[in-house]
């Protein structure tokens, strides 16, 4: 474990990525569906473009001109690894929308040794992962033709996760961050339960779930899932991206203007919850919303205050939020962030226990290996106290981690 001279708090970050190896789901399909899941083939690549939010790569054939890189295939999909998934290492102006393979990114990304490693390099003691290849929520799965193959797939990657990712080797210092099947809501709520009843108090969600052709929150389509995570006390951690659609402004937008943009997800989400009633329906239910930054929490809260005291009747929410949306915010919701000095300034429109830190390894966004540098640059007006909760302690009460920091399920938790 780090042993920096410092009095900056370990770090808990509730938001960074695990790129998962090549075997994951070859290693635990029945066999008559190997062929069909998802595996990687080296090759080509033929075209990839990333405008106004959109992701659209083409594989090449063997043999055909290009760099070649690692492809996930699976079903008529063709995702190849990329610089953006991988990018701590890499100086900022060399990092580019380009296609690698394992052997090209940083080990620390598939490997629990070297994750926890680089964990060390950069004064972080536990962290929370979201996926890669099954993009933030699980979306590869939702969308693909086979669900019974889905569920079967969902279910693998939640087993790799916590028997593996966060097994014995980690030592209780990376968290569990299991899938649903979306595109069942019954389904989901028994996998909830599944993971629950090992440990597990945490779950990826859509930020947006009708982005994705799904029910909105504001339907009781989610409720049975809802139910589940009010139940167990599984977080909802809704990711940026999660909806697949990154916000943007037009076909043509480069890149920088959705990278400049990408809370606005969550801001559009968190209004969602606040006037759907479901906080109220779910009283134990608690959302988290990662990468999202928080300087923008302030503004919504106080027009949602306004729209709720002066327009809730013909507004569509009298019957079901009773409550100022700020004080629902301030029971269910938190914000999460790894470089927003804004925020901080304004922490007290917020909400102390209302945020979480995070890295974002091994993204381009990420702080690694400078995290702890970051939090000590924004946080030096805050009291010792406050600095604690943010960085760690808020995170060990929503995540039901030991009071060491600890996943509880984990081989060095005990």
């Amino acid at each position: 474990m780090d042993t920096h001279d410092s009095t900056f708090p370990l770090i808990i970050s509730v938001d960074d990525h695990t790129v998962e190896p090549a075997s994951v789901w070859q290693d635990r399909l029945p066999g008559k569906y190997r062929g069909v899941g998802p595996r990687i083939v080296r090759a080509p690549v033929k075209e990839m473009t990333f405008l106004g939010g959109r992701f659209k790569p083409v594989m090449g054939q063997p043999g055909d001109d290009g760099p070649v890189g690692d492809w996930w295939v699976y079903e008529d999909l063709r995702r190849p690894l990329t610089r953006l998934d991988t990018a701590v290492g890499y100086d900022r102006d060399e990092i580019r929308l380009e296609v690698i393979t394992y052997e090209q990114m940083r080990p620390g990304s598939y490997d629990v040794t070297e994750r926890l490693a680089d964990m060390d390099v950069n004064h972080v003691q536990s962290a929370l992962c979201f996926p890669t290849f099954p993009r933030f929520c699980g979306q590869t799965f939702t969308e693909a033709k086979d669900h019974e193959l889905g569920l079967l797939c969902v279910r693998a990657y939640n087993d790799w996760m916590v028997e593996e990712w966060c097994g014995p080797d980690a030592r209780g210092r990376l968290i569990p961050l299991p899938l649903i099947p979306l595109w069942d809501a019954d389904l989901a709520a028994a996998e909830v339960r599944r993971n629950a009843a090992r440990g597990v108090r945490a779950v990826a969600f859509s930020e947006i779930p009708p982005f994705l052709g799904l029910p909105s929150i504001h339907t009781d389509d989610w409720d049975p899932f809802l139910a589940a995570c009010d139940e167990t006390g599984t977080v909802v951690a809704m990711h940026i991206g999660s909806s697949s659609r990154m916000p943007s402004t037009s076909a043509d937008a480069p890149p920088a203007v959705g990278s400049t943009i990408t809370y606005a997800n969550c801001c559009f989400s968190m209004v969602d919850w606040l006037m759907s009633g479901k906080f109220e329906q779910f009283p134990n239910l608690k959302v988290m919303y990662a990468e999202g930054q928080i300087g923008w929490i302030p503004y919504i809260l106080e027009r949602a205050d306004v729209v709720w005291e002066e327009n809730r009747g013909w507004g569509g929410v009298a019957d079901k939020v009773h409550r100022p949306p700020s004080e629902l915010f301030a029971e269910h919701v938190y914000g999460c962030f790894f470089d927003d000095a804004f925020g901080l300034r304004n922490l007290d429109s917020i909400g102390v226990g209302n945020v979480l830190y995070e890295t974002d390894y091994p993204h381009s966004d990420s702080t690694w290996p400078k995290s702890r540098e970051v939090g000590e640059a924004q946080m030096g007006h805050l009291e010792p106290d406050v600095v604690e909760r943010i960085v760690r302690g808020n995170a060990i009460e929503l995540l039901g981690l030991t009071a060491e920091g600890l996943w509880p399920g984990g081989g060095g938790a005990r």
